[in-house]
């Protein structure tokens, strides 16, 4: 494939192309420069790209892929191209995301397919930097989809998911060392992660789309590392971020998707301990209530999803069990002709009757107090 790396004269090795891709990226935040130094870094990721994946024509050279691999790892390439990804030309932004697909899964030949791949080995234990960088790439919207990514393709591994919820450090500073972690100690929000909850709420709808990818892809796929993570931060996570960023967001994609996750993470066995403490809550109930009569059905399906558990949990609270009671009367008027509308979902249909007949076998509260209709006939809970 030699080919591949030059013009005229000697043909350049996989060393001296990412060695010289490196001093080009170094080069792209000068103005004067740009307009060159651009098209150079688009050549020469281009070159990485054929090393890395061939082409229709002509496969990849195992030992050119190890050179470059070897190379980009030994003099901190990767990093550079995270921290410039924003400056990246388009089509080298693309290519990027390819050189990372293939470095996150090249293994030296004849190492067992089970093994981790080198370059996860070394981002967690050498370079975590890289992808506390690629995190930070939601900050600017010509990184954020590249980065996203490439990072959900490395959130396969469980150390991932780890640098991201436990990383503390601040730009500039040495990034978390997880052999020096103690989960039993309560994070400051500070941390990475929590950057999570205003690119997903404050950012463009695109940045916003994909951050939450992410963001779910951390909670759903890592459940051991993240039911004890949540159990350790369980105000700072629900009462602090969670319900009050994006259960209220103003946006209806955020609000939906969020609710959604919600019950997912609720209904999930490994968060057994962290459901039964987010169901005692009466606070807990008073939201998922009112957002039962959100302006948006999908909003009120998903919260139906969240409010079932409050109603079918045989160990109710007092505060939740004492909400509901006043409730009783408005919840039994407000349920039969809740999403009437869906009448070919069974499943759904099923769970909203055994709610109604679990509710009917709540006492009667002669009382009104806390509760009221409002004009669209809907429940409202005091305080």
């Amino acid at each position: 494939m030699a080919f591949l790396f030059g013009g005229r004269g000697r043909q350049k090795q996989p060393a001296e192309i990412a060695k010289s891709l490196k001093d080009l990226l170094y080069k792209l935040s000068d103005p004067s420069l740009k307009p060159k130094v651009e098209e150079d870094v688009a050549k020469h990721m281009s070159q990485m790209k054929m090393i890395v994946q061939g082409t229709p024509e002509v496969e990849c050279s195992q030992e050119q892929v190890h050179q470059l691999v070897s190379c980009i790892i030994q003099e901190d390439i990767l990093y550079e191209i995270v921290r410039s990804m924003r400056l990246l030309p388009f089509e080298a932004r693309k290519d990027a995301q390819i050189i990372f697909s293939h470095i996150l899964q090249w293994r030296p030949v004849g190492a067992s397919t089970s093994s981790e791949p080198s370059a996860i080995s070394y981002l967690v234990l050498q370079r975590p930097e890289i992808i506390v960088e690629l995190c930070r790439g939601y900050e600017h919207a010509a990184s954020a989809m590249p980065c996203g990514t490439i990072l959900r393709q490395a959130l396969q591994y469980d150390t991932i998911a780890a640098v991201i919820l436990y990383d503390e450090s601040r730009p500039g500073e040495r990034a978390v060392v997880l052999q020096d972690v103690d989960v039993t100690k309560k994070q400051t929000g500070q941390g990475l992660f929590w950057n999570f909850f205003a690119w997903i709420n404050k950012g463009s709808f695109e940045v916003s789309a994909d951050a939450f990818t992410t963001f779910r892809e951390i909670l759903r796929k890592h459940k051991q590392l993240v039911s004890t993570y949540l159990a350790t931060n369980y105000d700072l996570f629900f009462k602090a971020h969670y319900n009050t960023t994006l259960l209220l967001s103003q946006s209806y994609v955020t609000k939906r998707q969020s609710i959604k996750l919600q019950g997912e993470l609720l209904l999930d066995r490994a968060n057994y301990v962290i459901m039964t403490q987010y169901v005692a809550s009466g606070d807990n109930l008073k939201l998922t209530m009112n957002l039962l009569k959100d302006d948006r059905k999908m909003v009120q399906y998903e919260a139906f999803h969240v409010f079932k558990v409050f109603v079918a949990n045989p160990n109710k609270s007092d505060e939740v069990r004492r909400i509901l009671i006043k409730n009783r009367g408005r919840l039994l008027k407000f349920l039969p002709g809740f999403l009437e509308g869906r009448t070919d979902d069974d499943q759904f249909l099923d769970e909203k009757s055994f709610l109604v007949r679990q509710i009917e076998n709540l006492p009667e509260e002669d009382s009104q107090q806390g509760v009221s209709a409002d004009q669209g006939g809907g429940v409202r809970v005091g305080a």
